[in-house]
C-alpha cells in the first residue's frame, strides 16, 4: 500500500502556488523597501513630523475608507482582475515616485498625491491578493498555502527592512557632502520592479472557480451592518476589539512614526539602523509565530497570555525613546516581535474557532479596519504631538498606558476569559 501523499509536497508541486509564492515573495519584499524609504525620504525634505503623519495617513485613510468597496469590487471582477490591474498601477505610480526622488524635482503636494494613490490601490490590492487562494488551489491546499504565505510575509518583515536601509546607506539618502538621494530613489526602484515581476508570475496563474456575482448595494450594506451587530452581541469578542482599538492608536500609530524619527535624530544611528531596528521586529515575529505553533505555552487562559504579553511588550517601549546604539534599539524590537508574534497566530486562530463562518469575512474585515485604518491616523496624530512633546516622553507615555490598559483589561473585561483549549465553537 502507497503512503498518504505529502500535503505540502504536493502543494509545492502546484504550479499555481509557485507562481503566487514566487509573485508574494517578491512584492513584500519590495514593500519593505518603501515602507523604510518614504518615513526617510519626508523627514530629509522636511524635517517635519507633522508632515511624516500627514504622509501615513494619506496612505492608511483611503485604505480603511474603500476596503470593503474593494472587496465588492473584487466580488464582481474577479480577484485575479483586480490585483493585476493594482500592480500595473503600483509600478507606474513608484517608478513616477523614483524618477521624481532620483532628479530632485519632486515637492511636497506631489508626494502627497502619490502617497494618496497608493492608499486608495492597496484598498484593492488586500482584499484581491487575500482572496485570490481560493480560486486558484485546491480547498485541501489552502490551510498549508495560507501558512506559508503567512510564514513568507513575517520573513519579508525581517529581510526588506535590514536590505533597504543599507541600500539607502551605501548609495546616499540626499545628507551629507553628496546631496543625491540615490539611495531613496533605488529604494523606491526595488518596489516598482518588484510590482512589475510580481505581475508577470501573476500572469502565470490559472484560476479554477469563478466568482459569484456581486449582490445589490443594499443588501452589501446590509451584511455589513449585520456583521457588525454579530460582532457586538458577542461580549467577549467586542471587548477585544475594543481592546484592539486602543493598542493601535496607543502602540502601533506612535510606533510607525517615532521609529525613524528616533533613528534620524541620533546622530550615531540613521537609515541603516532603522531597517535593522524594523528587521529585528519582524525577525522576532516570525520567531514568536514558530514557537506558537510548536507549543500551547500559556500563563492561564489565552486571554490572560495576551495581556501579559501587552504588560511585557508595554515596559520593553520604556526604554526605547533613550536607544543610543543600533544594538540597543535591535534588541528591544526583537523582544517585542517574539512577544507580539506569538500570540498572534493563537489570537487568530482563536477568532476563526469563535466566530460563525458565515461571519469570519466580516469579523476579520473589521480587524483589518481597526489595524490598518486606526494605526494611519494614530501616526499622523504622532506627528503632530512630536511637535509639543520629547520623543523620550512619547516612548514612555505609550508603554505606561499600554500597561494600564492591559491591567484594566484583565480586571474590568471578559478578556481574562479567552481559552483556545476549549472546544471550536464553545464560547468563552
Amino acid at each position: 500500500m502507497q503512503s498518504t501523499t505529502n500535503p505540502r509536497a504536493a502543494l509545492l508541486r502546484a504550479p499555481n502556488f509557485r507562481w503566487l509564492m514566487a509573485g508574494s515573495a517578491v512584492s513584500l519584499l519590495g514593500d519593505q523597501f518603501t515602507l523604510i524609504a518614504l518615513p526617510w525620504l519626508v523627514l530629509r525634505m522636511t524635517g517635519d513630523t507633522a508632515a511624516l503623519g500627514l504622509v501615513l495617513a494619506f496612505i492608511g485613510v483611503p485604505r480603511a475608507l474603500f476596503i470593503l468597496v474593494g472587496g465588492a469590487v473584487v466580488d464582481r471582477f474577479s480577484p485575479y482582475r483586480v490585483l493585476m490591474w493594482t500592480k500595473h498601477v503600483n509600478a507606474g505610480l513608484l517608478a513616477a515616485l523614483t524618477l521624481g526622488v532620483y532628479l530632485q524635482i519632486l515637492p511636497l503636494p506631489a508626494l502627497y498625491a502619490l502617497a494618496l494613490a497608493l492608499g486608495l490601490s492597496s484598498a484593492f490590492s488586500i482584499p484581491s491578493g487575500t482572496s485570490i487562494l481560493p480560486h486558484a488551489l485546491r480547498p485541501q491546499d489552502l490551510a498549508a498555502a495560507n501558512g506559508a504565505m503567512m510564514g513568507l510575509r513575517q520573513l519579508s518583515f525581517f529581510i526588506g527592512p535590514m536590505a533597504a536601509g543599507l541600500l539607502i546607506a551605501l548609495f546616499g539618502d540626499g545628507s551629507g557632502a553628496v546631496r543625491q538621494p540615490t539611495g531613496i530613489a533605488l529604494a523606491f526602484a526595488v518596489d516598482a520592479a518588484s510590482f512589475a515581476l510580481s505581475a508577470w508570475t501573476l500572469s502565470r496563474v490559472r484560476l479554477h472557480a469563478t466568482p459569484a456575482p456581486l449582490a445589490s448595494a443594499a443588501s452589501l450594506w446590509s451584511s455589513i451592518a449585520d456583521g457588525l451587530r454579530h460582532v457586538r452581541r458577542d461580549h467577549v469578542l467586542a471587548a477585544t476589539y475594543v481592546y484592539w482599538t486602543a493598542v493601535a492608536l496607543l502602540v502601533l500609530g506612535p510606533l510607525q512614526i517615532a521609529l525613524p524619527v528616533l533613528a534620524q535624530s541620533q546622530p550615531q544611528l540613521g537609515a541603516s539602523a532603522l531597517g535593522l531596528m524594523a528587521g529585528a521586529h519582524g525577525g522576532g515575529t516570525l520567531v514568536g509565530m514558530a514557537l506558537s505553533g510548536a507549543r500551547q505555552l500559556r500563563v492561564g487562559t489565552l486571554g490572560t497570555s495576551m495581556l501579559l504579553a501587552d504588560v511585557l511588550i508595554g515596559l520593553l517601549f520604556l526604554p526605547m525613546g533613550q536607544v543610543t546604539s543600533t544594538a540597543q534599539g535591535v534588541g528591544l524590537m526583537l523582544a517585542v516581535g517574539v512577544l507580539a508574534g506569538f500570540m498572534q497566530v493563537a489570537v487568530f486562530t482563536w477568532i476563526q474557532g469563535r466566530v460563525a463562518p458565515s461571519m469570519l469575512g466580516r469579523a476579520m474585515s473589521l480587524f483589518m479596519f481597526i489595524f490598518m485604518g486606526l494605526v494611519p491616523l494614530a501616526s499622523a496624530a504622532t506627528g503632530w504631538v512630536l511637535k509639543h512633546v520629547p520623543l523620550t516622553l512619547l516612548f514612555s507615555t505609550c508603554g505606561l498606558l499600554l500597561v494600564a490598559l492591559a491591567v484594566i483589561a484583565w480586571i474590568a473585561s471578559p478578556m481574562r476569559q479567552i481559552d483556545d483549549r476549549r472546544p471550536l465553537g464553545q464560547a468563552a
